[in-house]
């Protein structure tokens, strides 16, 4: 049950004056990305943060006005210059000066009659907006405000300017955020009076009104006292939803998982390759967790082509071989595919009964595989996040292990928990993810790294080359696939767009077919599971050498043939996702290489970018510069896919905040573990107003 004097705050933004089904439906989107999503509440707009600010204060008169700049000007109305009749295309003009000089105010498609009224020659008008300087004469397109003398009066000086949607005006949303700010309750601190003292932090209301209130541009930088408050209560709410996640998973229980390593021994043997440093490692914290009565809650973090899948079986083999099954999700058909394919002879060899299961296995084959489950006769089954949705029972899982986490968040955790409660869970990630952001995502984990390439695997090669040297490398590649090898080339778009100015998959392929003929495969999401496979398998298998794809290949398909990925409009790809990308090669003792064709001029952003990517193959580097460049939104993927998307706080700017906010979440469960009393009550209260409801369906399930 939420607190009651949060009510006020989760009431949907159609109770506020002067928002109708119209803006609610546009604030709606603006908060949710849709408008048939849950109604946007006044919670939305309290934390919904300013990105910029109009300053009244700088008046410099008409001749002194800079260009580009939003100033305001006391101006005296001269005349009006109406658009020709029945001519809508020429603007509406009003002549104004001041003591330095004359100003046009323009308007296209304006009502003279309001003009008249807003403008009346011979009156004093206060007007706001940005001056352009048009052959040495100033004008002023649709001014933000006109007002006379006893308006301009109550106007604030400083006027915050938020992120907006279309169908919202600024001022309508400005005046709805007032509206929320205004029935915020005052509630009980949470934060450690000594904490907010030494940091010079204000109280929760001061902070939120600073927010929508700034004095200057200051004050949106992260480092203003009320931003690094909020920062940190709503690091702390996450922090305490991972504590009492782990608190939660720790007191379930596990159960002591031993075995002889006779099967693991097995896999070894059948092994082509041996284990790098970080697998052996890796290895031993994972059994030393599964020889604990607590339930292991462990991260394993691998760039791309590290070696995670062997380890996964390693850990696999010792819960099996101690009389428990183990189950392997990924979070696609076509990789679940792979990791079976490449599973299933490394568990023959070791006895262990394997079964794959996805969307496609149906009917009588899917009834025999949920029997062998619940009977205890299959010990492995690999499939795709499904797995846990629906009818799945199995006899005894001792190990869930979850590849590419990041589309699996903390819901899902816990339907994972309640499937099977004492059940180990080993996370796999290939995206190197910033030590920041591990904190606010796996904070309820502990964490191994693979950080060595297996044996044998070189650095890949990587180079960039501007579209109008397409030619070049068309005949370079020719020369490639006559040797026998095999090449990727990824675009961003499955088919044409007029919104954007880059190729299609579907247009390169055509292209390159006229070339290469039946040589060349095409590769996109829209396409039909059993298509998709079929170009996979084609490609794998040799009847087509160039596969033309969409970043559906990001994740898992394996072909330690492929040596070329071309990343086509590399501008338009960030960081990580570029080395994921990169990572479909380099996966054999042949040199690889990585060619970035990039459409000119590039901006700074790509430019640092592709001489990143040039000059290092360390994914945990890349995930650190990616971080600076682009903030955490799009490390882990976009908010959709279950990342921890901030409105206040900032992974790059605030890391010593999230620091201060997991040491205070472990302190404030260890001390009180059920949040009980005023203490505990002011933390709930923090966890509902921050979105962490699932945490206080811990707290209530004991």
């Amino acid at each position: 049950m939420r607190p009651e004097i949060l009510n006020p705050l989760f009431k949907q933004v159609s109770s506020l004056e002067g928002i109708g089904p119209k803006l609610e439906k546009a604030l709606t989107r603006l908060f949710r990305g849709s408008e048939q999503a849950e109604a946007a509440t006044l919670r939305d707009l309290l934390f919904h943060r300013p990105h910029s600010i109009i300053d009244r204060r700088r008046q410099p008169g008409i001749a002194n006005a800079p260009e580009g700049v939003i100033v305001t000007l006391k101006v005296r109305v001269d005349r009006h210059q109406p658009p020709p009749r029945g001519n809508t295309r020429v603007p509406y003009r009003v002549f104004v000066h001041d003591e330095t000089g004359e100003l046009a105010l323009v308007f296209f498609r304006a009502h003279g009659n309001w003009l008249d009224r807003m403008l009346p020659v011979g009156e004093t008008r206060h007007v706001s907006g940005r001056v352009e300087w048009f052959n040495g004469r100033p004008t002023m397109i649709h001014p933000d405000h006109i007002v006379d003398e006893a308006e301009f009066a109550a106007m604030p000086l400083v006027e915050p300017v938020y992120p907006n949607t279309s169908g919202m005006a600024q001022k309508s949303l400005q005046k709805a955020i007032r509206s929320a700010v205004e029935q915020l309750p005052d509630l009980p601190e949470w934060i450690d009076p000594a904490l907010r003292e030494r940091e010079g932090w204000p109280d929760f209301r001061q902070a939120v009104e600073r927010l929508h209130e700034p004095r200057d541009a200051l004050d949106l930088e992260p480092s203003a006292p009320h931003r690094r408050r909020l920062a940190f209560d709503e690091f702390l709410s996450g922090q305490i939803a991972l504590a009492l996640m782990r608190e939660r998973m720790r007191k379930a229980g596990g159960r002591k998982r031993e075995s002889s390593g006779k099967m693991e021994a097995a896999i070894l043997n059948s092994f082509a390759y041996p284990l790098t440093a970080g697998q052996s490692q890796a290895i031993a914290d994972i059994k030393a967790d599964q020889a604990k009565p607590e339930r292991m809650l462990r991260l394993l973090q691998g760039d791309v082509g590290s070696g995670k899948t062997i380890v996964a079986l390693m850990a696999a083999a010792n819960a099996i071989e101690a009389g428990s099954q183990a189950a392997i999700m990924a979070p696609t058909e076509i990789l679940a595919r792979q990791h079976f394919a490449s599973i299933a002879p490394l568990a023959e060899a070791a006895g262990i009964r394997c079964a794959i299961l996805t969307g496609r296995e149906r009917g009588k084959a899917r009834e025999a595989i949920l029997s062998g489950l619940n009977s205890g006769d299959i010990d492995l089954l690999v499939g795709t996040h499904a797995l846990f949705q629906g009818p799945v029972s199995f006899k005894d899982l001792g190990l869930a292990v979850i590849d590419e986490q990041h589309r699996f968040g903390v819901h899902q955790r816990l339907a994972l928990g309640d499937k099977s409660p004492h059940a180990d869970v080993l996370v796999m990630t290939a995206t190197p993810i910033p030590r920041t952001l591990v904190m606010t995502w796996y904070g309820d984990m502990e964490v191994s790294k693979l950080t060595e390439k297996p044996a044998g695997r070189r650095e890949i090669a990587t180079s960039a080359l501007p579209l109008d040297r397409l030619d070049e490398l068309i005949a370079r590649i020719g020369k490639a696939i006559a040797e026998g090898q095999k090449v990727y080339w990824v675009c961003p778009l499955v088919e044409d767009s007029e919104e954007v100015d880059a190729t299609s998959a579907e247009e390169r392929h055509a292209a390159l077919a006229r070339v290469f003929g039946n040589n060349a495969g095409l590769v996109h999401g829209r396409m039909r599971a059993e298509e998709k496979d079929a170009a996979m398998l084609a490609f794998r298998d040799g009847g087509i050498r160039i596969l033309v794809a969409t970043t559906v290949i990001e994740v898992g398909v394996d072909v330690p043939d492929a040596t070329i990925i071309v990343i086509e409009n590399a501008e338009r790809f960030g960081l990580a996702q570029m080395h994921q990308l990169r990572g479909r090669v380099g996966r054999s003792d042949r040199q690889s290489h990585c060619i970035l064709l990039y459409k000119s001029p590039l901006g700074v952003i790509a430019t640092e970018r592709l001489k990143t990517m040039r000059e290092t193959n360390d994914g945990f580097l890349i995930a650190e510069k990616d971080l600076k460049l682009r903030g955490e939104g799009e490390i882990l993927g976009t908010r959709q896919s279950g990342a921890p998307g901030f409105n206040l706080a900032s992974a790059e700017h605030h890391g010593d905040v999230l620091e201060m906010a997991r040491d205070a979440a472990r302190l404030a469960i260890h001390r009180n573990p059920d949040l009980s009393g005023p203490g505990g009550e002011a933390l709930r209260n923090m966890l509902y107003l921050f979105g962490q409801d699932q945490a206080v369906r811990l707290l209530r399930s004991g």
